[in-house]
């Protein structure tokens, strides 16, 4: 299922912070606001900075909220 524009929309107007998991990649998910992330590895918690990405929608398997 994909999610609605306008919740991700309503996600970078909050600067909530989100998880997405991506199609394929079991050990690492992207933690982070919608405007700056970083990427977590699973297995070995590390993190690397990403800054700006762009979501499409092909790769992205799941969107969330994260409560921090």
């Amino acid at each position: 299922m994909v999610q609605p524009i306008n919740l991700i929309f309503k996600y970078l107007q909050d600067r909530s912070q989100i998880q997405l998991w991506l199609y394929e990649q079991v050990s690492v998910w992207i933690e982070g606001c919608v405007i700056g992330a970083e990427e977590i590895h699973s297995k070995t918690k590390s993190r690397k900075q990403l800054g700006q990405s762009m979501l499409k929608g092909d790769n992205n398997i799941l969107l969330q909220s994260v409560s921090i």
